[in-house]
């Protein structure tokens, strides 16, 4: 196991540095991650010095969501034929939090994503008030299709009715080119010139006084937390148990743990039929015909 730090922080010029540091596995998201990342969101907004907070993955991806050779494959905290939807609650309530921490931060937040923010990584991704992505990076929200809710609604709240069922309905990923287009995500540029968009946004926010832009802030959010934002989570991490421990949440799992999680995810994402209340798991043949 590795002994670097799994959220690296960095604090200079008036901008706090994120960084989600597990490149291996494309920054897969667990637990730990999800708390020490609110310790991080934390930390800036107890340094004085700190203005802007950006967000970043190491490597070539922001965050391939939740890990699932964990979850899946090896069936960490899953808790066995007995499910208890309240301790499934508490667990999920809780790191939808920790990512809440961008969008309830006194100080702007803004995501820099390449690569892939997708399933967990864009609920991590949507949680911060600005996203800037490089046109050909991801994103997404597969485990709509099965296994996942995304606790933190965000899809809704930032696309809109239609185009929020348009991404759940099919599970699909989307380039940073039309995520912009469809005003998901603030911008997306050329992947050369992201570090260097994300920089002058920063540097233009970190001029104006904290106390302003916490103002700012909190007015805007307080409009979404009017249209029902917490109820909607609430239901949203409930629905996301329940898609874990249905049949066809435990199908899935099964297929993870027999074929392994890179299989189960390539006949979920490619399109492959998930019965209705579960049934056989395919066959290796047909796995790798798909």
């Amino acid at each position: 196991m590795s002994s670097q730090p799994i959220v690296l922080y960095e604090a200079r010029d008036r901008k706090a540095y994120i960084t989600l540091n597990r490149p291996d596995s494309l920054n897969a998201l667990t637990l730990d991650m999800a708390r020490e990342l609110a310790d991080a969101v934390a930390r800036a907004n107890a340094d004085d010095e700190v203005r802007v907070i950006i967000l970043t993955g190491s490597g070539r991806s922001f965050s391939s969501g939740y890990d699932l050779k964990l979850y899946a494959e090896q069936g960490v905290d899953n808790q066995g034929d007995l499910w208890d939807p309240i301790k499934d609650y508490a667990s999920m309530r809780a790191a939808t939090e920790h990512y809440f921490s961008l969008w309830r931060s006194l100080k702007p937040t803004i995501a820099k994503v390449r690569g892939h923010a997708v399933a967990g990584g864009s609920d991590v991704a949507l949680s911060c008030d600005l996203v800037v992505m490089a046109e050909d990076a991801k994103i997404g929200y597969m485990p709509a299709r099965v296994w996942g809710c995304p606790t933190t609604a965000m899809w809704v709240y930032r696309l809109g009715v239609e185009r929020a069922k348009r991404m759940l309905l099919t599970g699909d990923t989307i380039t940073g080119a039309k995520a912009a287009e469809w005003g998901l995500v603030l911008e997306a540029v050329p992947e050369p010139e992201l570090d260097g968009a994300v920089e002058a946004l920063a540097d233009r926010m970190a001029t104006v006084p904290t106390n302003q832009l916490a103002m700012q802030k909190l007015m805007v959010n307080q409009a979404y937390d009017n249209m029902g934002l917490q109820t909607t989570q609430n239901l949203a991490t409930l629905f996301d148990g329940i898609t874990r421990h249905s049949p066809e949440g435990r199908w899935f799992m099964e297929f993870a743990q027999t074929h392994g999680f890179h299989a189960a995810t390539k006949w979920r994402d490619a399109g492959g039929l998930i019965p209705n209340g579960g049934g056989p798991i395919p066959t290796e043949a047909e796995v790798s015909a798909l």
